[in-house]
C-alpha cells in the first residue's frame, strides 16, 4: 500500500461537491478489475475541543478530556472520503451503504493528544448485493497505535471486470460481525425509548460534515430511495454506545452491524443485555415493529480479546 501524506485534513464538503458533480455525469464506474493501492495520511493533527463538545451534547456523552470512541470516526472521515474519491476506488462514494463497523481503543485519545490518521482500503470482496470494502483508519499517538476502526461499505450493484484477479474474484463473501443479532433482540426488553427527528440528523450533520444528500435533503433521500432522509448510521450507534457511559472501560472493542435504515421522525426500542463478563450487546429496533432491527452492536474490554463470546 502506498500512503501518500496530505498538508491538513481534506475538506469533506469540497469532496462531497465533487462526487454529486460525478453524479451527473453520463456514464457509471465500469465493472472493478482491482482493488484499491493508494492510501491517505496526515500528521499532527488535534482535537477540536469545540466541535467535540458539541458531538457530546448531541449524542449525550459527558464532556470530559477523554473524547467519546466513536468521535474519531467523524475526524478521519474525510480521510475516508479521500480514498473513495480516488479514481482507482470500486464504486461512488454517494450512495455506497455503511454496512458494519469495528472500533478497538488500545488508550483513550484526549483533548490535547497529537495524533497521527491514516487511512485506506482494503479487503475488496463479493457480497450478495455488489462488492463490500473495508475503510481502515489508524490513528497513532506518541509513535504507537491507541485506536483502529474498520468500516465496511457496500457498492449496491457493483460488480468484478472478468479481467479482475481470481484472489479477488474468489473471495469469501462479506459477512456480518453480529450474525445472531435479530435473533438474540427478539428476546430481550426494551430499557429506554431514543427519538430521532429530521433537526436532529441536521444537527449532526452539522457537527460531523457528513452532508450526504440521504440524510441531509427530503429530496436527495427520495433519489436514492428512501422515503425520507435517514439518520447517519454512526449517530444511532453513538447515541446506543453513550448509554453505556461510565460501565465500560477506555481500553474497548466496539462491533456494530447496520440492518434497516432508520427514517426519520421515529422513535426506537434501545435494548442492552450485560453478558457478565464486562461485556455489552446492544440493539435498536422500531418501538412499534420488534421483528425490524436497525442496528446490533457489541461492546467488550481490549482483554477479552481471543476468550471468544
Amino acid at each position: 500500500m502506498d500512503f501518500q501524506t496530505l498538508p491538513a485534513i481534506p475538506s469533506l464538503s469540497k469532496l462531497y461537491r465533487g462526487q454529486v458533480a460525478g453524479l451527473i455525469r453520463p456514464g457509471g464506474k465500469p465493472p472493478v478489475s482491482s482493488a484499491p493501492a493508494t492510501g491517505y495520511q496526515v500528521e499532527d493533527v488535534c482535537f477540536d475541543a469545540e466541535s467535540v463538545a458539541r458531538y457530546c451534547h448531541l449524542i449525550g456523552f459527558r464532556l470530559r478530556d477523554a473524547v467519546p470512541a466513536t468521535y474519531p470516526y467523524l475526524l478521519s472521515f474525510p480521510l475516508v472520503m479521500q480514498v473513495m474519491s480516488a479514481k482507482d476506488f470500486p464504486f461512488r462514494a454517494v450512495g455506497t451503504v455503511h454496512i458494519s463497523n469495528l472500533i478497538e481503543q488500545h488508550r483513550a485519545l484526549r483533548i490535547g493528544d497529537n495524533l497521527d490518521i491514516r487511512v485506506h482500503a482494503d479487503n475488496l470482496r463479493p457480497h450478495r448485493k455488489g462488492l463490500a470494502i473495508d475503510m481502515v483508519t489508524s490513528i497513532d499517538v506518541a509513535g504507537s497505535e491507541a485506536w483502529r476502526q474498520t468500516s465496511t461499505f457496500l457498492g449496491v450493484g457493483a460488480s468484478f471486470a472478468d479481467s479482475s484477479p481470481a484472489e479477488l474474484r474468489d473471495r469469501p463473501q462479506a459477512q456480518r460481525l453480529l450474525p445472531k443479532a435479530r435473533e438474540e433482540a427478539l428476546m430481550e426488553i426494551p430499557v429506554a425509548l431514543l427519538r430521532w427527528s429530521f433537526e436532529q440528523v441536521r444537527e449532526y450533520a452539522q457537527v460531523s460534515g457528513d452532508k450526504n444528500p440521504i440524510h441531509v435533503s427530503r429530496a436527495g433521500a427520495k433519489a436514492f430511495g428512501f422515503p425520507r432522509p435517514i439518520a447517519h448510521g454512526m449517530y444511532s450507534h453513538a447515541r446506543m454506545l453513550a448509554s453505556l457511559e461510565g460501565r465500560i472501560p477506555q481500553e474497548i472493542r466496539v462491533l456494530a452491524d447496520f440492518y434497516a435504515p432508520l427514517t426519520v421522525p421515529a422513535t426506537t426500542a434501545l435494548l442492552s443485555r450485560d453478558d457478565g463478563a464486562g461485556a455489552w450487546d446492544l440493539w435498536l429496533r422500531p418501538a412499534s415493529d420488534p421483528q425490524k432491527l436497525h442496528v446490533a452492536a457489541r461492546v467488550e474490554p481490549m482483554d477479552l480479546l481471543g476468550q471468544g463470546r
